[in-house]
């Protein structure tokens, strides 16, 4: 079996240390890919400090190989798409149209490279008179990015794209379950005119090179998606130097009384069990008013039990396979702990391995794993309110505030839950999984803190330089 190299300054280097990927369905290896070392951890720093100050690209040219780069994603669809389906047990559907969100990811940044501007600053203060006084954004330097395995492709193009359009350099981390796909996106930067060190790409195993990278005082920016306990430990390692944390959450849907209850609950449906629930803003916990309950949880019950659950290469496939069979069996045991407090499993909850059959719960407390803690798995709870108060009360009733969906007819009350709810982005008539790639999207609390977006990642990954002529 052929062993797929990393990549620094532009050379495919086999490190002689290898793990193994595997299809997250079939449990069948797919790849050996090289392990990286310390050394090789640190050439790739270095190789990206010294493309950042010696080879550094005007604005025009970060455009041609971000647009060069979405032509080459969208012709290489397909056979990403298979990769993705094997190595994340992505249904074969949605990772096509991952594959497509990841092209429009790069077009955006692309535009956004010819967009990065300042501002005129007028001074008015007596002893400024014949000064003229402006500002530009400046790169950073050399950002790290620790991509998470839910979106192999997406997320590490959210890190990458508006990294590069910023004029910085990149050393990207894959998560070691999924890396095959980054391997992939940074042969597609190269074919696409991406010069030598702009990206490095090194892979292995979280721990271990997580701390060489966090200890590298080369770095000048941090971009991270993963737990909450890992992003707290980034940011107590990175000190001064600027970080974005993508830290997940427990996201909340309200569906009101005076909802369409029918769409409410397809919606629901589809992006509680999308990707097998694996989605940082996936719809967790359902809060539905009391006087409308039962016939929503009649209709999201009969949708859930629709979804065809099974391999991710199949095209019929709605759910497939958890990353691993530990996560799972965790994920199993919470809702055995749920229904062992008095909580009722209305459907799914059997699990063969890595699949956990699409799950439905009712009369969970709110002090519950599959209430409080971020499940990361097809498991949804239904939770009654009486007052639309109340309802808003119970989603900011969380450590987490990333996201949150408001189903109602009345505007009023769809102002209100903008203004209260203590969440990054509030999705009105629509579930808390809203995104497009455009948005500025990141959370508060112990979701985390800056936000992803080309445009808006692209002002967290450089500074305000101001310049002061005086004429």
């Amino acid at each position: 079996m052929n062993c797929h190299p990393i990549c620094i300054n532009g050379q495919w280097l086999d490190t002689g240390d290898y793990f193994t990927v595997t299809n997250k369905y079939s449990g069948e290896v797919m790849a050996r890919v090289c392990r990286a070392t310390a050394g090789a951890v640190n050439n790739a720093v270095g190789a990206a400090a010294q493309a950042f100050k010696e080879t550094p690209l005007p604005p025009w040219r970060r455009h041609q190989i971000l647009l060069k780069t979405s032509e080459l994603l969208a012709k290489n669809q397909p056979s990403l798409a298979l990769t993705i389906a094997g190595e994340a047990g992505k249904p074969l559907k949605e990772a096509m149209t991952e594959v497509s969100r990841a092209a429009n990811t790069f077009s955006l940044a692309a535009e956004e490279s010819k967009r990065i501007k300042g501002e005129i600053v007028p001074l008015s203060t007596p002893g400024a008179e014949n000064r003229f006084a402006y500002t530009v954004r400046a790169p950073l330097g050399v950002v790290c990015a620790i991509s998470p395995f839910n979106f192999p492709l997406n997320l590490v193009a959210h890190k990458v794209a508006p990294a590069i359009a910023a004029g910085n350099t990149v050393v990207l981390k894959p998560a070691s379950t999924t890396p095959l796909t980054s391997l992939a996106l940074c042969r597609i930067m190269e074919e696409a005119g991406l010069p030598a060190g702009h990206l490095n790409v090194v892979t292995g195993e979280g721990a271990g090179i997580g701390e060489l990278l966090l200890s590298d005082p080369r770095f000048a920016f941090y971009t991270f998606t993963g737990s909450p306990a890992v992003g707290k430990r980034i940011r107590e390692g990175v000190g001064l130097r600027k970080c974005t944390l993508e830290l997940g959450s427990n996201s909340a849907t309200i569906v009101h009384g005076d909802a369409d209850l029918e769409k409410a609950a397809m919606a629901c449906c589809r992006m509680a069990f999308a990707n097998a629930g694996q989605v940082c803003i996936s719809v967790q916990r359902i809060m539905v008013q009391r006087d409308v309950a039962d016939a929503f949880t009649e209709l999201l019950v009969e949708q859930a039990q629709k979804l065809v659950v099974g391999d991710p290469t199949d095209n019929s496939t709605d759910v497939g396979p958890m990353i691993t069979e530990k996560d799972a069996r965790r994920a199993e045991q919470w809702i055995g702990e749920a229904v062992s407090g008095g909580a009722r499993i209305l459907t799914g909850g059997q699990r063969n391995g890595a699949v956990l059959q699409p799950t439905v719960i009712t009369g969970a407390g709110p002090d519950m794993k599959v209430v409080c803690e971020e499940i990361f798995a097809p498991v949804v709870t239904i939770m009654a309110y009486d007052t639309f108060e109340e309802a808003l009360r119970m989603v900011n009733a969380s450590k987490y505030g990333l996201q949150a969906g408001v189903f109602t007819g009345s505007l009023s009350l769809a102002m209100l839950a903008a203004q209260k709810l203590e969440v990054g982005g509030v999705m009105i008539n629509d579930t808390s999984v809203f995104r497009v790639d455009e948005m500025p999207y990141g959370g508060v609390k112990e979701s985390g803190m800056g936000r992803e977006g080309p445009k808006y990642a692209i002002e967290e990954m450089t500074e305000t330089k101001l310049v002061v002529m005086n004429l």
